[in-house]
């Protein structure tokens, strides 16, 4: 009942891929993020990584800005990452989601404030208000501008994303939530410097009994970030992660299955009601292990994500697609997995992709 199953990490790969029905997409926009960091954990370079993506069809990229890469001193504010990822995703003809962060931002470890700006970590167990952090919002206010003044009359920025799972805990590492009026706050900011984009705000869609509970407990005081973006956001993009791992049991794993989940029917109810739309910001396309740097074992893929689950997990989003409230755009997560299992020599990955892109 609790969506709890015990196996072995690692399966022997199949072409289970290949045969996986793909659902037909309609007008869905289909993309991925693009998370220079864990490019770097992979020991793959940045723009040769992003240029071998960027020469399949899709059309969506996620890009992030962050903060503490941009100004790593108190008087820097260095775009040049994010330069080079935009002019590249502009020469291939994408579209782009341009996330601002500040504070949480997509991509392990999801928090990136410079050090500079704050004096000791943020207390485990409290919501980050605005009237106890004057600083670091005003700080985080500030950024959000400078980002937006800069990018705004690129017009292949088609929306901006404002913090990630903003008012969930961040992870299981930590328990310490943004509070939604400080959120608010940076929104209303970034609706200043642009009222004429669409904002898109995330959240993780427990499919499990034993997340759902959790994630109730640990949100239940304020709502959780899904709850909050169908107030605020334009766009509400859902996380969806169907199977991930809890705990190592010696050569097996305990994990959360939640596979097949069933249609957020509320969530979308509550779109519909006040013209909302949804996308998908995460879908689920490289393994959830244990580790926050997915394995890579030779010849085998892992329990959470094998290439045939990228499909599934495509399908059944667009199965909770409907005339009333339709999908906007599907990114899969995890593009530069894919890209280090092909230099390994399996290419199944981005196979299943293309699968999905000529489907």
């Amino acid at each position: 009942m609790l969506g709890l199953r015990l196996a072995t990490s690692e399966r022997p790969m199949n072409d289970e891929w290949r045969r996986v029905a793909v659902r037909p997409r309609d007008s869905v926009l289909l993309g991925i993020s693009f998370r220079p960091r864990q490019v770097e954990a992979f020991g793959l370079g940045g723009p040769a990584t992003l240029d071998a993506l960027l020469e399949y069809p899709f059309e969506l990229l996620r890009l992030g800005a962050y903060w503490d890469r941009i100004e790593t001193t108190a008087h820097e504010f260095d775009t040049h990452e994010l330069d080079w990822q935009l002019e590249a995703a502009e020469r291939a003809g994408k579209k782009v989601i341009l996330s601002l962060g500040p504070i949480k931002n997509f991509g392990y470890p999801e928090y990136y404030v410079p050090s500079h700006l704050i004096e000791r970590p943020l207390r485990e167990g409290t919501l980050v208000r605005p009237e106890d952090h004057a600083s670091l919002l005003s700080a985080a206010r500030r950024f959000i501008s400078r980002v937006v003044i800069k990018y705004r009359s690129r017009d292949s920025v088609v929306a901006w994303q404002l913090e990630h799972e903003a008012v969930d805990p961040l992870g299981f590492e930590h328990s310490w939530r943004l509070a939604r009026d400080f959120v608010e706050a940076e929104l209303m900011t970034l609706r200043d410097c642009d009222p004429s984009r669409p904002v898109v705000m995330n959240g993780f869609l427990p499919t499990s009994s034993l997340v759902k509970l959790t994630q109730w407990w640990r949100t239940r005081d304020q709502g959780d970030s899904l709850a909050t973006s169908a107030q605020l956001a334009d766009i509400v993009g859902i996380d969806y992660y169907p199977r991930n791992a809890l705990l190592r049991l010696g050569a097996r794993t305990l994990y959360a299955d939640g596979s097949g989940a069933r249609r957020p029917g509320a969530l979308l109810a509550a779109l519909r009601e006040r013209g909302g739309r949804w996308m998908v910001s995460e879908g689920q396309a490289e393994p959830w292990e244990t580790t926050t740097v997915p394995t890579n074992p030779p010849g085998k893929s892992m329990f959470t994500c094998g290439p045939h689950h990228l499909i599934e997990n495509y399908n059944d989003a667009l199965s909770w697609s409907s005339q009333e409230t339709p999908l906007y755009a599907y990114l899969f997560w995890g593009a530069e997995y894919w890209i280090l299992r092909a230099r390994a020599g399996d290419s199944s990955y981005l196979d299943a992709f293309r699968r999905v892109l000529n489907a």
